[in-house]
C-alpha cells in the first residue's frame, strides 16, 4: 500500500472517531457557520437613492440585494397575528388574507422591496436564487432596457434562467419615469409573491402634474393582486390536467386581505388588519396603483365619498380625468390624485373582482382603509363591505370589455397623451400585423393525448382544456436565449402565420418559436382581435422593450372574426386616433372586438409580447418581435451565463469503462479502521476486494490524543 493512501486513511479514520466520540475537535471543524454567515440581507429602507429628485443633480448608482426563497404566510414570524394586530406588522410576517400557504418571496416581504429612484439613475440588483430546485428570473415591467436588452429578464429570450444557488446581477438605467414594478418572469412565481413596486420620479420642473397634488409618498403605493390558497403550480396542474378550477379566492392589497375569519370567542370574529393609507384633511395626495394579478380577474377600484383624478397610466402622463372608479387589468398601473376634502373619518377603499372573480363564480372583493389623520388608527369604516357594495355607480375608466362604442365610460382611446404627436401616428405604418386569438378545441398534446385522453374523449367536460393561441400558434422556446444565440440559431427554427400556411393549424395543434421581424426605426401597427367564441373572457397584453399608442378599441358583439375586422377596416369603418392617442405598455382587448396599437421599433433586440394572465402565457399565448438585424443589437456582455441542451451523437458517446478502481475505502468493522484496496480483476473484468487489511489504530489514537 502506498504511503499517501495510508496517511489519508489515518486522517479519515481520525475524523470519524472525533465525530463518534464525546470529545470536541472544534479547532479542526473548518467552515463552521457564524452569525455573519447566516445574516439575512434586507434591502435598506433608507437607501440614499430614495430621495427628492433635483434638476441638474448627478445620477446615482443604486445597488440592491434580492434573495428569492420559499416562505410561508402566517409563519412563526407572525406570533399572535391577528389576535394581536400589531404582530401582523412584525418583520418577516406576511399575513396574506389569513390562510397558511407556501409562497415565494424576495427578502421575506410581500410585496417585495420597493425600489424608488430618480430618472437616469443606474440600477444594480443582485438576485440570488434560494428556491432549492426551481430556477428564476426578474423582469422590470415598464423598463425598455434600451442598450441592455439582455437585462429584460425573460428566460430563453434574453437570458438563461437563474439556477438554484446562483446570483445574477441585473444592471440597467432607470430610463422611463413613472409607476412600474418588478416581478419574476418564471413560471408562477409572480402569482406566489415574487413582485414589488419600482418607482422612478423626476424633478418637479419636469412633472406636468406637480401642481395637482401636495404629496407623493411611498406610503401611498398600492399593489393589488388576485390570490388563492395554494401554489400557482398546484392550481395550474389541477386545472390543466384534471378538473380543478382557475378562479381566485381573494384579492390582496399590499399583501393583505380580510377573507379568513379568526374566532376570538363564540360571538366574536377578527380578521387580518387591512392595508391602511393615511391622509390629512385638505391636502391632495398622489396614489400609485399596480395590478400584479395572474389570473383572469380584472379589479375594479373606488374610494367611498371620493373621486379619483387619474393623471398617468403605465408611467405615461395623460390629461387628467376625474372618475368614480377605475378598472385595472393584470400588469397595468394607474396614478391618481385623491383630494382629502371629506370629514375626518375612515373610508373604505373598495376592490372587486370581475370576470372569473365575479358573482358567477367566487364574488371576490377586498377592502383597505383610507384613514384621515386624527381618525381611529385601528378601527375599520362602519359601512358595509361586501361584493355588491364594492361596485360604485358613476363614471368609470377602463371598463371591462367595452370600447369607444360605449358613451357611458372612458375607454383607453379616449384618453389624451401629453407626449404630443410623433411619427407612430403617421397615416400609414410601415408594418401591419393582425393577431387574432381565442380558446380553441384542439388536442394540445401537452394536456390531451389524442389516442389516450383526447379533447373529445374525456367524459368530464371540465377536463377539456381549451388552448389559447395567437394566430393559431402556441409559443415554444429555444434551448438557448434567442438574444444570446442569435448568430447560431437557424431562422428555420422560427415561424409565424406566413411560414406555416401549409399546415392545418385550425384543426391540428401548432407550436413554434413565434417571431415577427421588423426593421429598426419602423412604425408597426398591431391589430389585436379577440374572436370571443369560446368564452366571455378578457386578455391584457404587455409589450416588452417599448411603449405603444392605443389608437382604436371597440367591441363588435359577443364574437367576431379576423375576416370581419379586415373587412371593416377596408371599408373605412375603423377610426384611429392619430392625433394624441394614449401611450401605454399594457392594454386589454374587448371580447368579440379589437384593439389597435402603434409603436416605433427603435429599440433593437428580441422583445416579447404576451397575455399577462399566467395560465395563458405559460402555455404559449405570446409572440416575439425581432427588432432590427442581429448586428444592430447590443452585444451580450462577456462571460454572460450560458445554457442549452447536452445531446451528443449516440455513436460518438465515450466508452464507459466497467472496471472502476475504488480507492481509499475504509470501515470501522470490529472498531478497527480497515482499508480496502479495490482493483479490477483483469481476467474477469469484475471488481474484487483485496483482502489485505492494514490496522492503523495506533496512529489514530496518537492523532486523537494530541489534536482532540
Amino acid at each position: 500500500m502506498e504511503k499517501n493512501n495510508v496517511l489519508m486513511m489515518v486522517w479519515k479514520s481520525f475524523t470519524i472517531l472525533c465525530t463518534l466520540s464525546t470529545v470536541t475537535c472544534a479547532s479542526y471543524q473548518i467552515g463552521a457557520p457564524n452569525n455573519t454567515d447566516i445574516e439575512f440581507v434586507l434591502i435598506n429602507d433608507n437607501n440614499p437613492c430614495h430621495r427628492t429628485c433635483v434638476k441638474g443633480s448627478e445620477p446615482m448608482r443604486c445597488h440592491y440585494t434580492f434573495s428569492v426563497e420559499w416562505y410561508r404566510t402566517m409563519s412563526k414570524a407572525c406570533y399572535l397575528c391577528p389576535f394581536s394586530p400589531e404582530d401582523c406588522d412584525l418583520p418577516h410576517c406576511i399575513p396574506g388574507e389569513g390562510s397558511k400557504r407556501t409562497i415565494a418571496v424576495v427578502n421575506r416581504q410581500m410585496p417585495g422591496p420597493s425600489i424608488e429612484v430618480c430618472l437616469g439613475d443606474e440600477v444594480i440588483v443582485d438576485v440570488t436564487n434560494k428556491l432549492l430546485s426551481d430556477s428564476t428570473s426578474m423582469h422590470w415591467h415598464g423598463f425598455h432596457q434600451t442598450g441592455t436588452p439582455y437585462m429584460d429578464g425573460v428566460p430563453y429570450v434574453t437570458q438563461c434562467p437563474i439556477q438554484p444557488g446562483a446570483t445574477f446581477r441585473y444592471h440597467f438605467k432607470a430610463e422611463n419615469y413613472g409607476t412600474h414594478f418588478w416581478h419574476s418572469h418564471s413560471g408562477f412565481q409572480r402569482a406566489d409573491g415574487v413582485f414589488g413596486p419600482f418607482i422612478v420620479r423626476v424633478p418637479d420642473e419636469f412633472n406636468p402634474h406637480i401642481s395637482l397634488y401636495d404629496y407623493d409618498l411611498s406610503e401611498h403605493i398600492v399593489m393589488i393582486m388576485d390570490w388563492g390558497t395554494e401554489l400557482g403550480i398546484d392550481k395550474y396542474a389541477a386545472h390543466h390536467h384534471s378538473d380543478g378550477d382557475n378562479k381566485p379566492r381573494s384579492i390582496l392589497v399590499n399583501g393583505r386581505g380580510m377573507s379568513k375569519g379568526f374566532l376570538i370567542d363564540t360571538n366574536t370574529t377578527t380578521y387580518i388588519p387591512p392595508a391602511r393609507f393615511v391622509v390629512e384633511k385638505n391636502y391632495r395626495y398622489r396614489f400609485r396603483v399596480t395590478n400584479s394579478g395572474f389570473l383572469n380577474c380584472p379589479i375594479e377600484m373606488s374610494i367611498d365619498n371620493h373621486t379619483l383624478t387619474v393623471i398617468s397610466s403605465d408611467g405615461k402622463d395623460i390629461e387628467p380625468v376625474e372618475v368614480d372608479s377605475l378598472v385595472l387589468y393584470a400588469g397595468e398601473r394607474f396614478d391618481f390624485v385623491l383630494n382629502a376634502n371629506q370629514e375626518i373619518d375612515l373610508y373604505w377603499m373598495r376592490f372587486s373582482g370581475l370576470m372569473d372573480c365575479d358573482a358567477r363564480f367566487t364574488s371576490v372583493f377586498q377592502g383597505a382603509v383610507l384613514q384621515y389623520k386624527n381618525a381611529s388608527e385601528t378601527g375599520n369604516p362602519s359601512s358595509l363591505l361586501d361584493y355588491a357594495s364594492s361596485h360604485r355607480q358613476g363614471l368609470q375608466l377602463n371598463p371591462l370589455n367595452k370600447g369607444t362604442e360605449d358613451n357611458e365610460t372612458i375607454t383607453m382611446p379616449k384618453l389624451v397623451s401629453l407626449d404630443g404627436w410623433d411619427d407612430t401616428l403617421k397615416e400609414k405604418p410601415d408594418y401591419q400585423f393582425h393577431l387574432a386569438y381565442d380558446f380553441y378545441k384542439i388536442n394540445n398534446p401537452h394536456f390531451h393525448q389524442g389516442d389516450l385522453y383526447g379533447f373529445f374523449n374525456v367524459s368530464n367536460p371540465k377536463q377539456r382544456l381549451l388552448t389559447p393561441q395567437l394566430n393559431r400558434i402556441s409559443m415554444t422556446y429555444q434551448d438557448v436565449p434567442i438574444l444570446q444565440g442569435r448568430d447560431t440559431i437557424d431562422d428555420k427554427n422560427f415561424c409565424n402565420s406566413s411560414t406555416i400556411e401549409a399546415q392545418d393549424c385550425a384543426d391540428d395543434y401548432c407550436e413554434c418559436t413565434h417571431v415577427l421581424q421588423v426593421a429598426l426605426n419602423s412604425v408597426v401597427e398591431l391589430v389585436m382581435i379577440d374572436e370571443g367564441f369560446a368564452y366571455d373572457a378578457n386578455h391584457p397584453f404587455h409589450l416588452h422593450g417599448n411603449y405603444f399608442r392605443v389608437v382604436a378599441m371597440k367591441r363588435l358583439g359577443s364574437n367576431t372574426t379576423l375576416e370581419e375586422v379586415k373587412r371593416l377596416d377596408a371599408e373605412g369603418k375603423i377610426k384611429r386616433n392619430l392625433m394624441d392617442a394614449v401611450v401605454k405598455d399594457t392594454v386589454t382587448v374587448p371580447d368579440g372586438g379589437y384593439t389597435i396599437l402603434r409603436f416605433k421599433a427603435d429599440n433593437p433586440g428580441y422583445w416579447m409580447m404576451h397575455c399577462h394572465i399566467d395560465f395563458h402565457v405559460e402555455i404559449g399565448m405570446a409572440v416575439i418581435f425581432k427588432v432590427g438585424e442581429n448586428h444592430e443589437m447590443p452585444p451580450v456582455p462577456k462571460d454572460f451565463p450560458t445554457c442549452g441542451n447536452y445531446l451528443p451523437e449516440i455513436s460518438k458517446l465515450p466508452t464507459i469503462n466497467p472496471c472502476i478502481k475504488k480507492e481509499s475505502i475504509y470501515s470501522l468493522k470490529y472498531w478497527f479502521p480497515t482499508f480496502f484496496d479495490d482493483s479490477c480483476n483483469s481476467s474477469s473484468g469484475s471488481s474484487s476486494i483485496d483482502s489485505n487489511r492494514i490496522s492503523v489504530i495506533v496512529l489514530v489514537l496518537i492523532f486523537t490524543k494530541f489534536f482532540c
